[in-house]
């Protein structure tokens, strides 16, 4: 009896020294210090921490993208309203709103209980963690990936679509998941691996890598794409943040050509190089009065 007295003494000694590395279950930030979170580590403790200052972008100064704000927005209304709603997946050119799309969202419709948390592709292995935190609460949240996209073997990919779709556990009604990446399918795709297709009884079967990378972006119920602005559309979206910035008229006209000798040394006529040039060009106006 005395030596098993021992060995339970010992086992809650030892016990007692695990709990002591175990990491401790995540503390709830203040819910009302802001309306976005971020989803950080420090030493080795994932926690949420409020944004004090939103990056705020408003619905109107999204220019030419208007069929993208329609669907992503209805999607979003949907689920701020308790209705069925789909996880979205906003890829194609750099530059011309995807990330801003969600910040607009955000801007536009946090009074109605819509919460951001951003969480970086290295920390996706702790969303059921952040679930956890958020799933009894009353708000709408909207985990947010920005500029995603995957090496092989990667341990946030197969994380990623566990939550998604491939868990035994779904997501709370609360939680919907947003990602933006430049690739469609998440991962780089290879010429070789089309060359492994089957054919068979006249069907076209993808190869298995093939099959694997599309498994993932498939999980997201909604796909938006977004494409290159044309010349028209980029200097549209000049003009308009010229206007944001105080310019008017005859000042507005004369940065045309500017705007684009601007995006032909940027290599690229996207929104946000039209918003960066608007930016320099207003910027030495103000110097000059």
């Amino acid at each position: 009896m005395k030596k098993l007295d021992r060995i339970i003494e010992r086992a809650e000694r030892l016990l007692e020294r695990v709990e002591h590395l175990l990491p401790e279950a995540p503390e709830p930030p203040d819910w009302g210090a802001s309306t976005a979170f971020r989803w950080r580590r420090l030493k080795g403790q994932g926690q949420l921490q409020a944004v004090p200052r939103p990056h705020r972008v408003r619905m109107r100064d999204l220019c030419d993208i208007d069929e993208q704000k329609a669907r992503v927005e209805r999607n979003t209304l949907q689920f701020i309203e308790g209705r069925l709603a789909n996880n979205v997946l906003l890829t194609g050119a750099r530059g011309t709103g995807k990330s801003s799309l969600v910040k607009a969202l955000l801007d536009a419709h946090a009074e109605r209980g819509l919460r951001v948390i951003e969480v970086d592709k290295d920390d996706l292995m702790d969303l059921p963690q952040i679930i956890a935190l958020v799933e009894e609460r009353p708000e709408r949240f909207v985990l947010f990936c920005d500029d995603l996209s995957f090496e092989e073997a990667e341990p946030g990919y197969k994380a990623l679509k566990s939550v998604l779709d491939g868990s035994v556990a779904s997501l709370p009604e609360n939680v919907l998941i947003y990602a933006t990446s430049n690739r469609r399918h998440l991962m780089p795709e290879y010429h070789d691996e089309n060359l492994q297709a089957r054919h068979v009884d006249g069907e076209v079967h993808p190869a298995e890598a093939v099959e694997e990378k599309i498994s993932l972006s498939e999980r997201f119920g909604l796909w938006v794409s977004f494409y290159p602005f044309s010349q028209d559309e980029y200097l549209s979206i000049v003009r308009h943040w010229l206007q944001v910035f105080g310019l008017e008229g005859a000042a507005v006209e004369a940065a045309r050509q500017e705007a684009l000798q601007w995006a032909l040394l940027r290599g690229s006529r996207s929104g946000r190089v039209a918003w960066q040039f608007a930016r320099d060009y207003a910027g030495r106006l103000e110097g000059r009065e």
